[in-house]
């Protein structure tokens, strides 16, 4: 039971979940945030995205690269590293998506000029081939849950590359960056960034996988 706004209670109540291997909670909440985040209901930032700026995202559109958004609400179970010893015995959190027919529209159009779709993170990764899985590698206006699990050996039939952050071991999300650049790219791309002290994980440095 509540007086006032729901969401203004928890934000009062509340604290903003945090990857495990943040210790401090955030006092700056924007810090935890991209700067085209519009929907309330994630329960993480896609981290890719925090590399983008409004001066970036202009400086893109200025090279006559298409910005194209879509929702996904991260869920909690982003954070959970695989325990399985067989990867198909792996449960993957269902995460709830949409896309508009904006979107969708200018997708196809991409892909029907021989343009190359570049997603930014992870999430954006999972709801893109929810949908084209879907529809013949197509793109349309839906909501709905995807609880899409890619690993290697994983055939991509929406998205052509993409920009991601270096990820935490024994997830599901080292698993999907593999099944784009392959294992051994991925392992040397990782064995480069120790060795150069990138920094990993949420505000960490990113990669472009193409």
């Amino acid at each position: 039971s509540y007086d006032g706004i729901f969401y203004e209670v928890l934000d009062e109540l509340g604290s903003m979940p945090l990857p495990p291997y943040i210790k401090e909670q955030l006092e700056e909440k924007d810090r935890y945030q991209t700067v085209y985040a519009r929907e309330r209901g994630s329960a993480a930032a896609p981290t890719a995205g925090l590399h983008f700026t409004e001066r970036l995202l202009d400086e893109i559109r200025n090279m006559d690269v298409h910005i194209a958004f879509i929702t996904l609400h991260v869920g909690l179970g982003i954070f959970r590293p695989v325990s399985v010893d067989n990867v198909n015995d792996h449960e993957m959190h269902a995460e709830y998506y949409c896309m508009t027919a904006d979107t969708a529209n200018l997708l196809n159009q991409v892909k029907q000029e021989g343009g190359r779709i570049i997603t930014v993170g992870t999430t954006s990764t999972r709801t893109l081939e929810s949908i084209a899985s879907k529809h013949d590698g197509k793109f349309q206006e839906e909501s709905g849950w995807t609880d899409i699990f890619i690993v290697p050996g994983y055939e991509f039939k929406g998205i052509d590359g993409m920009v991601t952050n270096f990820h935490l071991p024994k997830s599901t999300l080292m698993m999907l960056i593999s099944a784009l650049a392959g294992r051994e790219n991925v392992l040397a791309a990782y064995e480069h960034a120790v060795k150069d002290n990138y920094r990993f994980f949420s505000f960490g440095d990113a990669m472009l996988i193409l």
